[in-house]
């Protein structure tokens, strides 16, 4: 379902003559007739530029910049730019053995590629349409993490409603998490083929509508139906992440990723400072009702402000387009391939086990994948910790949520904190991005991971309460334990894209799917872990329970130092990752585009040189 490039390129550079074409001497100066047709009527496509009289000026030189590269030197051509503005040009999925650049059927039709119309595609938009954009998954994505997290507000209220335990009312908070994990993997593949915007206003509604039955179910059982769909019905960061690949190449989109992930935290924390004042003066429906006000307005914003970002999607209508202008044998890359070869049993299947194949077979992703999936875990215990710690200074329900407003502040610093990192990596991959290990990436984790372990130290003994201890230092810790959230998300969700490549997107949706999960189930360990370790009477009862966690996330950042130091080795063992290599080494893979974040876009290469 999600998409695979054939990176098989034709000696000629990409020409578009079929292999069942009698190939013309390029000493007769004569191409072939469709390559005539193609240049006349649209002069300013990629696969109509070139003649068979310019390939006898072609020179191919081996470069370092994805292995061995072409380049031509063909005034007419297009030269493919230099540094980070070239990109391995294949995503998941099948492998599409017919659809290369500048491909042209037995029949003489076209199938338009990515190299072929870059102007079409999101790498081609303004700088304003991209943040536009990202800005509005940034609201999107905080509508739906603070789905998951406003729940915990209305447990009381479910109690009270449907004479349920606080325990078993918080079963539809574990499940929302649990059905969310796995729906952000079951909706990924279709916004490969069906195109991102459509995945995510299906998306928006069905979250919305089962909104509306979990505030009217006259049962708890309606209630727990309501969320279990609407976990399943959120599209969440698979989609988020992968409208970020459609706008920007590997090594320019770390400022977009570091974005979306800010909007993946907060959302989580806009629950917890919200909540509490709908627990003190509202009702149940409430909790309900203003996920949906939030729902809807995210889902009208994303309708009229966000268009579809997916490189296929964007190519078909491209190709409409060009026939309308009378090129009638240009086709997208989705138009000639039936719905039957789309959508097989065999290629969803193979497409949704991939992530969890990785999950549980690499152990770059399962370490760093556990180590993510920790972190937000103890966002949603602080859920559950911070009513008996902070009861302790006389905080009311209101109150609470400001015990909340630390962790936001932890989150923002932390955004902060990456970009003069983000800047020194982004001038060494640009001077060199062969050459720089993926590794680089996980530096700013060494400092800020361990603040996770340390924050929890200091917020389990500065829990003892008054006269021991202000208010305030449980605050701070907790600050800390946000900023490491913040930063584990962050760097393993780079790291993996670098290291992955092509099949990042099943890389990080096993770090997605931990997260998720993981904090489902501490939605249901929190609060009797918080009341029964040593029990209520027992000395120090509130401050084990955390120094136990201080203690299990000291052990799951361990692997990072490893990786750090010794990533090429797990590297070169990881069949995907030498995958990767190989194909960077091999084949002429490029994404050619002429967007404003590529070095250079498509001129010539004396220009990008003399920089």
């Amino acid at each position: 379902m999600s998409e695979k490039v054939d990176t098989t390129t034709p000696p000629n550079g990409g020409s578009g003559r079929s292999s069942t074409e009698t190939a013309v001497p390029p000493s007769s100066g004569i191409a072939p007739a469709h390559d005539q047709a193609q240049a006349q009527a649209h002069p300013h496509s990629r696969f109509g530029l070139k003649t068979m009289k310019s390939f006898k000026h072609e020179k191919h030189e081996k470069v370092e910049d994805d292995g061995y590269a072409q380049r031509s030197t063909d005034p007419n051509g297009y030269l493919p730019p230099k540094g980070t503005g070239a990109a391995v040009a294949h995503v998941e999925g099948y492998k599409r053995q017919e659809l290369k650049r500048g491909n042209t059927k037995s029949d003489g039709r076209i199938i338009l590629q990515e190299e072929d119309a870059p102007e079409a595609l999101g790498f081609a938009w303004s700088p304003a349409k991209k943040w536009t954009t990202l800005t509005v998954i940034f609201i999107v994505q905080c509508s739906m993490n603070m789905n998951a997290a406003v729940y915990a507000n209305g447990v009381s209220f479910l109690q009270d409603k449907f004479g349920v335990s606080a325990q078993g009312a918080r079963v539809g908070q574990s499940v929302f998490l649990i059905c969310y994990a796995f729906g952000c993997e079951l909706w990924a593949p279709w916004s490969e083929e069906l195109g991102r915007w459509w995945i995510l206003q299906s998306s928006l509604f069905l979250v919305n509508i089962w909104q509306i039955l979990a505030a009217l179910s006259p049962t708890f059982g309606g209630v727990i139906v309501a969320r279990v769909l609407g976990g399943f019905s959120s599209a969440g960061g698979s989609v988020t992440l992968g409208m970020v690949a459609d706008l920007y190449d590997p090594n320019e989109q770390q400022w977009a990723v570091a974005f979306i992930v800010f909007s993946s935290v907060g959302g989580s924390v806009i629950g917890p400072i919200v909540g509490p004042f709908i627990q003190a003066n509202l009702s149940w429906e409430w909790i309900c009702w203003v996920q949906l006000i939030f729902g809807v307005f995210v889902q009208i914003l994303h309708f009229f402000l966000v268009p579809e970002t997916r490189s296929t999607v964007l190519l078909d209508r491209h190709a409409k387009r060009l026939r309308a202008e009378g090129q009638t044998n240009v086709y997208g890359p989705n138009e000639l391939r039936p719905w039957k070869e789309r959508f097989t049993v065999k290629e969803i299947v193979h497409t949704w086990i991939r992530p969890f194949e990785m999950f549980l077979t690499e152990p770059i992703v399962l370490c760093c994948s556990l180590l993510s999936g920790f972190s937000d875990a103890l966002i949603f215990t602080f859920m559950e910790a911070f009513t008996p710690v902070y009861e302790q200074w006389g905080f009311t329900t209101e109150q609470m949520a400001l015990a909340f407003v630390p962790i936001a502040i932890g989150y923002f610093l932390a955004y902060l904190f990456y970009i003069p990192p983000l800047m020194s990596q982004r001038k060494k991959l640009r001077r060199d991005p062969q050459g720089t290990a993926p590794e680089i990436r996980l530096k700013p984790l060494l400092y800020l991971a361990p603040l996770e372990s340390l924050g929890l130290f200091g917020f389990a003994w500065s829990s003892l309460g008054p006269p021991k201890t202000h208010w305030i230092a449980p605050m701070i810790f907790s600050a800390m334990v946000g900023i490491a959230n913040y930063a584990i998300y962050m760097s393993t969700i780079d790291y993996m894209i670098a290291a992955y490549g092509p099949y990042s997107a099943s890389a990080t949706g096993g770090n997605g799917f931990a997260r998720d999960f993981l904090a489902g189930v501490a939605a249901m360990y929190s609060s009797p872990f918080y009341t029964n370790v040593g029990g209520e009477s027992a000395r120090y009862h509130l401050e084990w329970p955390s120094t136990i966690l201080a203690i299990i996330a000291g052990f799951v950042t361990i692997p990072i130092f490893i990786f750090y130091f010794k990533g090429a080795y797990f590297r070169e063992r990881s069949k995907f990752a030498m995958t990767l290599a190989g194909e960077r080494q091999g084949k002429n893979v490029h994404r050619l585009n002429q967007s404003d974040n590529a070095r250079g876009g498509g001129r010539p290469l004396s220009e990008i040189d003399d920089e």
